[in-house]
């Protein structure tokens, strides 16, 4: 079983910064691609970031430049760190995890609020 439990997030004023960090609870994070999605009001979930076992990145055209993907697998967690934040970034993103022989993401944190506004 893999939990993800996620933290940071919040309210921001647009071209601040904020960090995100989502931890694999119960399990080691090696062997599993990481990544982030999210959702805004009315919209559909979609992928902001994401990382493989090896450290290969992968951004969403939304984020490049702005957003940084990263993992410690010796701490068992990823990162999200987000800079010049915009207020079209509003929206709950969610950490997702899936073991390297998946296909698809099925392991999901419980999701945070990030609000930009001034």
């Amino acid at each position: 079983q893999v939990q993800l439990v996620e933290s940071g997030g919040g309210l921001v004023q647009p071209g601040g910064s904020l960090r995100r960090a989502c931890a694999t609870g119960g399990s080691s994070g090696s062997g599993k691609d990481m990544g982030w999605y999210r959702q805004a009001p009315g919209k559909e979930r979609e992928v902001v970031a994401l990382i493989t076992s090896g450290g290969r990145t992968n951004y969403a055209d939304s984020v490049k430049g702005r957003f940084a993907i990263s993992r410690d697998n010796a701490k068992n967690t990823v990162y999200l760190q987000m800079n010049d934040l915009k207020p079209e970034d509003t929206a709950v993103y969610y950490c997702a995890a899936r073991y390297t022989s998946s296909v698809a993401y099925g392991y999901w944190g419980q999701g945070t609020q990030v609000t930009v506004s001034s």
